[in-house]
Formats: C-alpha cells, structure tokens, sequence
C-alpha cells in the first residue's frame, strides 16, 4: 500500500496533524490545474480534500479502537460549497469523527481558507475492514 496514495499527491494535500486519533488536519494550496475556466476551484477537488481528510480520520479512530491495522470504504459522502474558492488559495480541512463502531464510523470536515472563513463542509460514512498485516 502506498502512503501517500497518489491522489493525495496529485491534490497536493499534506496531513498536518493526526496526533488524536479520529481528528486529523490537511492542508492544500488549491492549485489552478483544478479551476474552471472562471478561476474557482471545482468542487469535486474538494470533495476529494474532504474525503481524504476524512478518510484518515476514520482510519486513526478505528486503528486505536481495535488496537490493530485497518483500512476504510466511503460509503456515502454529502458535500456542501459555502463559498467560491480561487486559484491559489491556501486551504485547511479539519476532519473528525462524530461517532463510530467495530464497522461503521461517522465523519465530518470543515474546509477554511487562510483567513479561516468557511468554504465547505462534508460529511460521510465510513465502512471499517481489519488488514492483516
């Protein structure tokens, strides 16, 4: 398994801190590849910040739960654009997990830009698998 995976490369996302287990932080600089053609990044891009945010915050609560390697499956994601976001802007995501089981986790991120205004929101749900490793 590669870590980073490719689409965190690709978005430029950095995890910031994971300190806590089910709370992580991200960063990315919304990058111009992903603008439309009026410069605001397209949602998709991120949603897949949110996402992998998530994803990992998810991945931390239930590796300290069981006490062992896991790995994770969105099962379902809502999103919600709050503000346009430029080319260029820096981002943070900070994703947690609301509540969570030996399967099924629950997650929510918020998106900010460098003046900490809100840009987006998502929540999702997270199928929990243990990994022999």
């Amino acid at each position: 398994m590669q870590v980073p995976p490719n689409c965190d490369l690709t978005l430029g996302i950095v995890c910031v801190d994971k300190s806590v287990p089910g709370l992580t932080t991200w960063a990315m600089v919304a990058d111009e590849r992903f603008a439309n053609p009026a410069g605001i990044i397209q949602g998709g891009f991120l949603a897949a910040f949110a996402d992998s945010a998530m994803g990992a915050s998810a991945v931390t609560f239930a590796a300290a739960e069981s006490r062992g390697r896991v790995s994770c499956a969105n099962v379902e994601m809502k999103t919600s654009f709050v503000k346009p976001v430029a080319a260029g802007t820096a981002l943070t995501c900070v994703a947690r997990v609301l509540s969570g089981g030996g399967r099924v986790v629950f997650c929510e991120a918020q998106i900010t830009d460098g003046d900490e205004r809100l840009v987006g929101t998502a929540s999702s749900t997270y199928l929990i698998d243990a990994r022999a490793c």
